[in-house]
């Protein structure tokens, strides 16, 4: 009892969202939650070549993991409120460790995906409460920015690094990794929060867009993140299958990490400088087309720059769709959704892909990612610009709402504007009216 005392902290003293040493532990929780994800490449690889899993059997076992994240994930949109985030989280590390551990004497596929999917199930409460608690930060832009840069550096040091660990430790070693990971993290759970209540935010620009515009974008993040999870799982074997080695695979996935480094903070530089819609177009073409050179025979290079373009794009456009969801209503009930929606399409895709690969042909992979990438481009662009619209709407009106210190008539304008459709003439009429009340 003690010890759990220690794990979990003072109770009645809460943390800082935005003290150091609460971030430092929400980012490590958010790199623990995805420890395996962000390095499925080179794990799917293990499964095949180390333990002797087939390719279908490695692809359902990665899906197994992510439906367990996705679940959790999904379950906490309606439950997260209701408990304490420090239990979550230490409940959730005790998983993930205790998955892992068993993990190693599963030698069938089944066993084996069954207790990935039980690890996944601890993985989702780090990711939810994860993006939660970055969400609620002072400066949530600057604090994802750092938690997607820390995120692909342990994916570009993980995959540099894991022909080596096979070589030295194996495939055993390499999940007790996984183990030690969420062990060191019950030393953080005392520094997180233990609920959200002080801390209630919603995008500046945010605006309620019609219900089935809402339905759009949701389909689309589905749509984009099942693109991801049919190609980031094959992504090792796909390399290796066009004439790569192992480490040179290793090395080109490495190099895309950091090119994803560089496309997270493309985002945060850039803002929306050059509003949603056009950096969504562009990330989301720009992961399309160097699927198209991930087919048969293509060498270390070209694969290492296909894969390059293919993280930037995907790390450049992952924080505009976030972004992009937290402005369709005022409530944050859109992009708490869109984070369970991404999590199911990265858990169905993996056993997607494994449906339509044949022995050693990764085609239909590429051509399945590729026309998914072009659904979620085209779902996503109607609801960013109705929002657009509509943003510039509630700014044209917002003279009206100040134009009459007189509670009545800004109640009356306020009615003005929200049937009001922003035109030249009718904005004159409600300055007109306001002059009148006042």
């Amino acid at each position: 009892m003690n010890i759990l005392k220690k794990i979990l902290g003072d109770m009645d003293n809460p943390v800082d969202v935005n003290g150091s040493i609460t971030l430092f532990a929400t980012i490590y929780m958010g790199i623990v939650g995805p420890e395996v994800f962000i390095l499925q490449p080179g794990f799917v690889q293990g499964l095949v070549e180390y333990i002797g899993f087939s390719e279908k059997d490695a692809g359902y076992i990665a899906s197994a993991e992510m439906w367990g994240l996705a679940i959790t994930t999904v379950l906490l949109t309606f439950l997260a409120g209701r408990f304490n985030w420090r239990h979550i989280f230490l409940l959730s590390l005790i998983i993930i460790i205790a998955g892992n551990l068993v993990s190693l004497f599963m030698t069938t596929p089944s066993g084996f995906g069954l207790w990935r999917f039980i690890t996944g199930l601890g993985c989702g409460g780090l990711v939810s409460l994860s993006f939660t608690i970055i969400g609620i930060t002072d400066n949530p832009d600057r604090n994802f920015g750092y938690y997607i840069m820390w995120v692909l550096i342990y994916g570009a040091l993980g995959l540099l690094a894991m022909p080596t660990a096979y070589s030295v430790v194996g495939m055993k070693g390499v999940i007790v990794f996984f183990a030690l990971l969420p062990a060191a993290g019950l030393l953080l759970v005392r520094f997180l929060p233990a609920s959200g209540k002080a801390h209630v935010k919603t995008e500046e620009d945010a605006v309620n867009i019609p219900s089935h515009y809402k339905g759009m974008a949701l389909a689309a993040m589905f749509s984009y993140f099942l693109a991801q999870g049919v190609v980031w799982a094959y992504l090792f074997l796909i390399g290796i299958n066009g004439g790569a080695s192992e480490q040179e695979v290793a090395n080109g996935l490495t190099v895309s990490q950091f090119l994803g480094i560089a496309g997270a903070f493309t985002t945060v530089m850039a803002g929306i400088r050059f509003g949603r819609a056009l950096p969504l177009m562009v990330g989301i073409i720009a992961g399309m087309v160097p699927l198209l050179f991930l087919f048969d025979t293509m060498g270390p290079l070209v694969f290492g720059i296909a894969v390059s373009v293919y993280n930037y794009a995907w790390n450049m456009t992952h924080p505009y769709l976030l972004a992009a969801m937290a402005s369709f209503d005022r409530t944050g009930r859109v992009v708490v959704n869109a984070v369970a929606f991404q999590m199911l399409g990265l858990a169905i895709g993996p056993a997607i892909a494994a449906t339509v690969i044949s022995e050693g042909d990764y085609s239909n992979v590429n051509l399945l990612g590729i026309g998914l990438f072009a659904a979620a481009l085209v779902l996503i662009i109607p609801p960013v610009m109705k929002q657009k619209t509509l943003a510039a709407s509630t700014v044209a009106c917002a003279p009206c709402r100040s134009a009459s210190p007189a509670r009545s008539g800004r109640r009356w304008l306020d009615s003005k504007c929200r049937r009001g459709a922003g035109t030249a003439a009718r904005r004159r009429r409600l300055d007109a009216d306001s002059r009148t009340v006042t």
